[in-house]
């Protein structure tokens, strides 16, 4: 399957503009890529974090770091020192499994990739998948301290982790433990007289058009192949791979573009490393995100303190996804904090602050919502189960502002595809264009 990796071609509902970003968003290097491209053909101009910047009102910017961070924001005209900012934030990674280094074994006429968990991952739901890999590589250069980074996508169904006949595994069924190290080895091929050492380095320099002795390192993460699909009665239902964050990716892209407002600034986020806790230098847990707000007020001429001055009247909106009820498996929610696939994005909320809670910023979420005719519900796990947490908590204490964590409510999060209310994205969508508005 060759995945067509543009956004040249035009679509009209937010289900397609998700299903355009999952295709091409398939390791947090691509989904920042995609997300700047869409922001650069939507006018942004694209700023570099190292150099000085030239900004002026009504302009709209974008900045990337490390690869996998992405920095977006639009300057009101009539913005002043001390107007407050409307910050939407998402991740870009997602759960699966990472490519080790000298990843060959090989064993019993096979040719299997060593690779390690990364986040959270559902095991069985990776099981007899289309599988490629993605990620950046990294090659020889001429200064030493400037490696030669390229963007690579194999996109074709290259691996699988293949699962266990019923009749070797009768017990299976009553429930089975998988051991990364062993059973969750992507297949790659035979074995034969030929070495394997070194295959898949000669595989990305095929790719890459350079030698293998060129290639130094890489970060490549296992990506499930397979597109998106209407399920369900009048496609009530979306199944797809990398809904956990693409959705919030996509419909902050979406409110961001679509919004205007002449006073304030609008900030679009993606943060990388969530799904592993975040604390990194392109993670919510770094001040790369309160050094480049105090970057932007400084190149807009502010005066020293207004930038402190527009967080205290600033908010943030953690965006991503939620627990969808199931029909299945009930006991684990809350007797009535539960969330329906279909009926509106979900405002999470946790005492714990897993969920940034703040009961002045949430009725902010639900008047704009109750004005524009915008289905949202709230959701609070039950009161004896772990449930999540996300990058809201985190992020708001580096830059102190309110925050509300939302999100639109799935199934099986973490699994290698995830279910959605289709009409939940239009939702999402809607709430933060009206937000950025």
């Amino acid at each position: 399957m060759i995945i067509d990796n543009t956004f040249s071609t035009p679509v009209s509902s937010p289900i397609d503009r998700l299903e355009a970003l999952i295709q091409k968003a398939t390791s947090p290097y691509h989904t920042v890529q995609a997300a700047k491209e869409f922001l650069l053909s939507a006018g942004f101009t694209e700023l570099t974090d190292s150099e000085p910047w030239t900004l002026v009102p009504g302009g709209s910017y974008v900045v990337t770091c490390y690869g996998s961070f992405l920095i977006a924001f639009v300057i009101g005209a009539d913005a002043k020192p001390g107007d407050g900012f409307r910050i939407g934030a998402a991740h870009g990674d997602f759960p699966g499994f990472r490519i080790k280094p000298r990843p060959e074994m090989s064993g019993s006429g096979y040719i299997r990739l060593n690779a390690e968990g990364y986040g959270g991952v559902n095991h069985m739901s990776w099981l007899d998948r289309p599988l490629s890999l993605a990620g950046k590589v990294v090659l020889r250069s001429e200064d030493l301290f400037v490696p030669d980074v390229r963007l690579i996508d194999l996109r074709t169904p290259l691996l699988t982790i293949p699962n266990v006949a019923v009749h070797l595994q009768r017990e299976m069924n009553k429930g089975m433990e998988l051991k990364k190290q062993t059973q969750m080895l992507p297949l790659l091929g035979l074995s034969g007289e030929e070495p394997t050492e070194g295959i898949l380095v000669r595989l990305l320099a095929e790719h890459l058009s350079c030698e293998p002795d060129d290639i130094l390192d890489y970060e490549l993460n296992l990506y499930n192949t397979e597109s998106g699909t209407g399920i369900g009665l009048e496609n009530a239902f979306y199944q797809a791979p990398r809904l956990d964050d693409l959705t919030s990716v996509q419909a902050l892209l979406d409110g961001l573009t679509a919004a205007k407002r002449a006073k304030g600034i609008n900030v679009l986020v993606i943060f990388d490393h969530e799904e592993v806790g975040s604390r990194t230098k392109q993670g919510a847990d770094s001040a790369l995100l309160l050094q480049i707000t105090k970057k932007l007020c400084r190149h807009l001429g502010w005066p020293e303190g207004a930038c402190e001055d527009a967080l205290r009247t600033s908010l943030m909106m953690s965006v991503d996804v939620a627990h969808a009820l199931h029909p299945a498996y009930e006991s684990h929610y809350d007797p009535v904090n539960k969330n329906v696939m279909g009926k509106g994005f979900s405002i999470k909320q946790a005492c714990s602050q897993s969920y940034a809670t703040d009961s002045e910023a949430i009725a902010i979420v639900q008047q704009i919502c109750d004005a524009k005719k915008i289905p949202y519900q709230k959701f609070v796990n039950h009161s004896d189960e772990r449930g999540g947490g996300t990058l809201g908590s985190i992020a708001s204490a580096l830059l102190p502002v309110r925050c509300v964590d939302i999100g639109v409510p799935i199934l099986a999060m973490h699994s290698a595809r995830e279910t959605m209310g289709a009409a939940d994205q239009k939702a999402l969508t809607d709430y933060l264009t009206a937000f950025y508005s």
